[in-house]
């Protein structure tokens, strides 16, 4: 059995969705014959979550475990105060790096995999050594010159996975690589949507009027300090009828409150904005299956355009509802206008109310979009197949 660790200088859990995203890939490669250990970060965690079971809030397998290293993270304590923030951001990696190092000299390991390409860069010399294989799981291209030699020469010595072609295509070049990257989308633990209540069932358990077409959101307001469009699609359906109502499940709160009150300032009814919170992932395909349409209104930036995978995409599929996103190349990848979901120019909001107008008045659109995509989501897109994939270009 071939023995894996995973480095994720993360807190565990996490409100975050690179947590699911790490944790359920470690449980896909697991389950495809990896004996997977996850080294997270000893970092002080949320209150909230704080003794949290990780298996339990992920609602994942126990086929791998979970160590976290002791770091020094002085983050919560200067917290809003960018440089201090920076300053203890380097301090806490630097300790991450350092635990890594000392864990891995005395333990047997055959793949080492990880997101962070600072991490593996400091652990490379001593994973060469050890004839350790390599893989980096590419999120993004680094916008400075330091971060983009680091890239460059962990890309040299590493198997590459990139979530999207546009992302392969840019690593490849700027590390002038013989071979293209990888290409693995992100995906869905096919057990969480394997069983899914009904429309009304979900209804009642989230407590939403039975009688409301809900266009809804999941996931965080904000990724990396940039919006990801859901103003936007306020604004769209302010011009629909009166029965349409906006949900949204994640968070944080203050950025719900400023949409509510957007959503109030355009004469909409209070009762149709509908905030659920942050939920635990086992909740997720219950929201889900309560809305009627999912929406993904990313504006374009580099990163939704070229580098994003989101996880929300690949859930709303699998959960059989009608996805809406702004045509952006990452989401074309996946999203093919009329088929299994509807497109529309990031940014316009005229386009944005007339697909939603167009989803709201007919419902056999949004039942035929909604089941090719979650047969699409099931078939392709779950972290199983992503992980054989993953595992075989590791082994080779």
């Amino acid at each position: 059995m071939t023995r894996l660790l995973y480095l994720a200088n993360i807190r565990l859990p996490t409100e975050k969705a690179h947590g699911l995203q790490i944790v359920q890939n470690c449980e896909a490669m697991a389950l495809e014959g990896a004996d997977v250990s996850l080294w997270g970060a000893a970092r002080i965690n949320d209150p909230a979550l704080r003794g949290r079971d990780v298996y339990a809030h992920y609602g994942v397998e126990r086929r791998f475990r979970v160590r976290r290293l002791p770091v020094l993270d002085l983050l919560p304590l200067v917290r809003g105060r960018n440089r201090l923030s920076q300053v203890a951001f380097a301090l806490e990696t630097l300790t991450y790096v350092l635990a890594a190092l000392v864990g891995v000299l005395f333990v047997r390991v055959e793949i080492v995999y990880s997101r962070d390409a600072l991490v593996l860069f400091a652990l490379l010399p001593l994973l060469r050594l050890k004839r350790v294989r390599v893989g980096y799981e590419a999120h993004h291209v680094s916008a400075g010159p330091l971060g983009r030699r680091i890239e460059r020469h962990v890309a040299r010595r590493c198997t590459v996975i990139a979530l999207t072609q546009r992302l392969a295509d840019d690593l490849r070049a700027q590390a002038d690589l013989a071979t293209a990257p990888l290409v693995a989308h992100d995906g869905i633990r096919e057990a969480r949507f394997q069983t899914l209540p009904d429309r009304q069932s979900a209804r009642e358990k989230t407590g939403w009027p039975a009688d409301a077409f809900i266009v809804g959101y999941m996931g965080r307001l904000q990724t990396m300090a940039m919006d990801k469009g859901v103003g936007l699609l306020v604004e769209a359906l302010a011009s629909l009828p009166d029965e349409v109502a906006l949900a949204l499940v994640g968070g944080p709160d203050e950025h719900a409150s400023a949409l509510r009150e957007r959503w109030l300032a355009l004469g909409m009814d209070a009762a149709r904005f509908l905030y659920a919170g942050q939920v635990a992932p086992d909740q997720v395909p219950v929201y889900l299956s309560a809305f009627d349409v999912c929406a993904m209104p990313f504006p374009w930036t580099e990163h939704f355009a070229h580098y994003a995978s989101p996880l929300k995409l690949f859930e709303y599929m699998a959960s059989g509802r009608a996805v809406i996103a702004s045509d952006l190349p990452s989401t074309a990848e996946i999203v093919r206008d009329g088929v299994n979901g509807l497109l529309y120019p990031p940014g316009d909001v005229q386009a944005l109310a007339a697909t939603l107008k167009r989803l709201h008045e007919d419902a056999a659109l949004r039942e035929r979009l909604g089941k090719a995509g979650r047969e699409q989501a099931l078939e392709q897109f779950t972290w199983k197949a992503r992980a054989r994939r993953i595992l075989a270009a590791l082994r080779a």
